[in-house]
């Protein structure tokens, strides 16, 4: 990479203009006389441009005299805009005919998508970002939503066309070896990117799915999701219900007696838009097909101040399983984590394929502040197993008791409802 705004070249790099370009044509020149391909990104190019636009081309110029097969240029600061984007690239792309333009945006006006497929219509053919778009500071142009653009909406080839249902599969791949929780609204992959609250939206995508999304789902390899609510109708519930079982309809009595049970647990805190994993359940147990998996006899938490090696709290747990009663324990960083451990060292005897199964997310709201520490309180445990991501939620005035809830969710989820 090289300097292409003038500023940086004096200021930063404390070298002259004319020494900057030589160093630009000369280490492209190495590269190129060494059998390599040379990409040269345009450092604050865009920056550049637009205060000094001779300099920038100049260096741009001189990295193509050395070699540069591709000249990306950078908008490193990350505040263009698509229309200032688009008109700096095809005045570069005309310079430059016989070189491979590209593009490489940051997204601290949160334009980098927008403006790397506006490149792309301007004369682009290199892009450069990275998946869910990591980068400094407020990040890169994410690869996860200009690929799909691109592709499927302005006809660009990125990607062999079967590979385009791997996409959501991939982020969370990505996002679980990186971990860090996938955004929920990450258009494309998000798991919220085709959910639907029931009203207008949910019966529009139901009498036709083009009137609330931009494609189908199943394209990017995500799937449409109905979030359920005690104002949910019985068509939605249904729909819903449908996912796992087909001998359920709307005039099911079934249905009435799971919108009435919502009703309920929504009256004590409960909410399902965001924990559809426990939603599922709850349907399952109501159609009698999901049985428990173990059964608690009773468990003990121990909170420690002050602590050593990490560790503030100790588990212990009695469960019957496969037949037989288990007694665990565990040390964890606060209650809640040494419940969780304690559970997993109890349970894997009789289901191994819990050892996949991993919490990725944590979340407890307050349900009436007034209540202070008295307040019933909303647990949220996200899971994941390196396939599959699941949400689980549990209330109760006791912050360790809605945890335990969630995580017996999370649990019977995976062992009765992934495949």
């Amino acid at each position: 990479f090289g300097k292409c705004w003038d500023m940086h070249v004096t200021e930063i790099l404390g070298a002259s203009l004319d020494e900057n370009l030589k160093m630009i044509e000369e280490i492209c020149r190495y590269f190129a006389e060494n059998d390599r391909l040379v990409i040269f990104d345009a450092e604050h190019f865009f920056d550049g441009y637009k205060r000094n636009p001779d300099y920038a081309v100049s260096a741009v110029r001189a990295a193509v005299k050395g070699g540069a097969r591709c000249a990306a240029l950078c908008d490193t600061n990350g505040g263009m805009f698509p229309d200032e984007t688009a008109e700096a690239v095809r005045h570069i792309a005309s310079l430059f005919p016989n070189t491979v333009t590209g593009i490489h945006c940051h997204n601290d006006g949160g334009m980098a998508v927008a403006n790397s497929i506006m490149a792309v219509k301007a004369g682009v053919s290199h892009v450069q970002g990275t998946f869910l778009g990591f980068g400094e500071r407020c990040g890169n142009a994410s690869l996860s939503a200009i690929i799909p653009n691109l592709q499927l909406k302005c006809g660009y080839a990125c990607i062999p066309k079967e590979n385009m249902r791997l996409l959501t599969g991939t982020a969370r791949s990505i996002a679980e070896t990186a971990n860090i929780s996938l955004r929920k609204n990450e258009p494309y992959v998000g798991l919220s990117a085709f959910a639907h609250k029931a009203g207008m939206h949910a019966d529009g995508v139901l009498k036709n799915s083009v009137s609330f999304e931009h494609i189908e789902p199943e394209t990017v390899g995500n799937e449409r999701r109905f979030l359920m609510s005690e104002m949910s109708g019985r068509t939605a519930v249904t729909e819903k219900i449908q996912k796992f079982t087909d001998k359920i309809d709307r005039d099911s009595p079934k249905v009435y007696d799971i919108i009435k049970q919502l009703k309920r647990l929504e009256h004590l805190g409960y909410q399902f838009e965001g924990a559809e994993a426990s939603f599922e359940l709850l349907v399952r147990r109501e159609l009698e097909t999901v049985t428990p998996s173990f059964e608690l006899v009773s468990y003990r938490v121990l909170d420690e101040n002050p602590y050593e090696d990490g560790h503030s709290a100790t588990a212990t747990l009695k469960i019957k399983a496969g037949g037989q009663t288990r007694i665990a324990a565990a040390d964890g960083d606060g209650p809640v984590n040494a419940l969780d451990l304690a559970l997993r060292n109890a349970l894997l005897p009789f289901y191994p394929q819990l050892e996949k199964v991993h919490l990725i997310d944590y979340k407890v709201r307050v349900m009436d502040p007034k209540q202070a520490t008295g307040a019933v309180v909303r647990v949220l445990i996200t899971s994941a197993d390196g396939d599959n991501i699941w949400t689980t939620v549990g209330v109760s005035s006791d912050v360790i008791e809605a945890s335990w809830i969630a995580l017996v969710d999370s649990i019977e989820y995976r062992l009765n409802c992934v495949k």
